[in-house]
């Protein structure tokens, strides 16, 4: 990208949004890679919409890489200072990456791409989809990265000072192979060492601590053909979740659902013929003036019939 354009990235963010610092990967930075980006409608049908409800697009790119195989299969996301990427694929890699917005802040691209192998714990790269089917990740305020994985479920943390992961505190709960815990993300009202797990199939939740262990949560009411992919904690004591369905004649569709400890507040579904595939991902940016910008993120399950979308968009409560 041209510098000119990471400048504009960065004083939009800063215009518009309050991450949480946060200090170095806790994972080796691996080769540098370009993402290509090409812009999507909300709508390819009507190209003049611009919201879903009270949710506000705020742009959309389909994006790919010219230099690896590997960006593909994105199943998390995590945006931290200065509008810094953080992504796991299905296949056990984590991809870095900074945003670029426009000057009117909406989503324009994304630069300083990386990708790196996540290791196990006795430092080598995972090998192949039993180890390496990473679903969810949580940044704690501390650095520290935790990842979900399927297939063989656990919960591994990746400290902020680097080296090898070790096993975190996982729910006592049994799971489907292909139907783990997808929603992870951190929990800081509950501590800065708290994090939010969440079952795709049951909609049960957990909250956990990598100091003591986890404990129960709310189950997630949800239709049974939805599964539950992501979650991101939102400020005065709410919670977005992200729900997820397909089947062949509909395809993909998508629910976003904002919620406290009482009641729905907020809901968007994404549908045809809106731009849409499948969603797995979820990030959450406050604002200053209480906006909060949603980033979602779909994973391509490495098929040359789908798509890897990044798309935004702005609710204000």
């Amino acid at each position: 990208m041209r510098s000119g354009l990471v400048l504009a990235a960065a004083l939009a963010l800063s215009a518009c949004a309050q991450p949480v610092t946060l200090p170095a990967s806790p994972v080796a930075a691996g080769p540098g890679i370009a993402i290509a980006a090409t812009a999507v409608a909300l709508n390819p049908q009507d190209p003049d919409q611009d919201r879903v409800g009270a949710f506000r697009y705020a742009g959309g790119l389909v994006l790919s890489s010219p230099d690896t195989a590997r960006f593909h299969g994105l199943s998390d996301l995590a945006i931290g200072a200065g509008g810094a990427v953080t992504s796991v694929s299905d296949e056990g890699d984590l991809i870095k990456a900074r945003l670029v917005l426009d000057k009117a802040g909406r989503l324009a691209g994304l630069t300083d791409g990386r990708v790196a192998a996540l290791t196990n714990p006795d430092g080598k790269p995972l090998q192949g989809k039993q180890e390496g089917d990473s679903e969810g990740l949580a940044l704690l305020a501390g650095g520290d990265l935790l990842v979900s994985f399927e297939q063989r479920h656990r919960i591994w943390l990746y400290p902020a000072a680097g080296g090898p992961p070790r096993p975190a505190p996982m729910p006592e709960a049994a799971f489907p192979d292909n139907g783990g815990l997808e929603a992870l993300g951190p929990d800081p009202a509950s501590g800065a060492d708290a994090y939010v797990a969440g079952a795709e199939e049951s909609g049960q939740t957990w909250t956990c601590r990598v100091s003591t262990s986890c404990t129960p949560g709310p189950v997630i009411a949800k239709p049974p053909e939805f599964g539950l992919v992501a979650v991101a904690r939102l400020p005065q004591g709410r919670t977005a979740w992200l729900l997820r369905a397909w089947n062949p004649v509909r395809g993909s569709r998508v629910s976003l659902v904002v919620r406290d400890d009482r009641a729905e507040i907020a809901h968007m579904e994404l549908a045809r013929p809106l731009t849409v595939d499948n969603f797995e991902a979820l990030a959450a940016v406050p604002a200053k003036d209480g906006t909060i910008r949603f980033y979602l993120l779909s994973d391509d399950n490495f098929q040359s019939s789908q798509r890897t979308l990044l798309l935004a968009f702005d609710w204000t409560p």
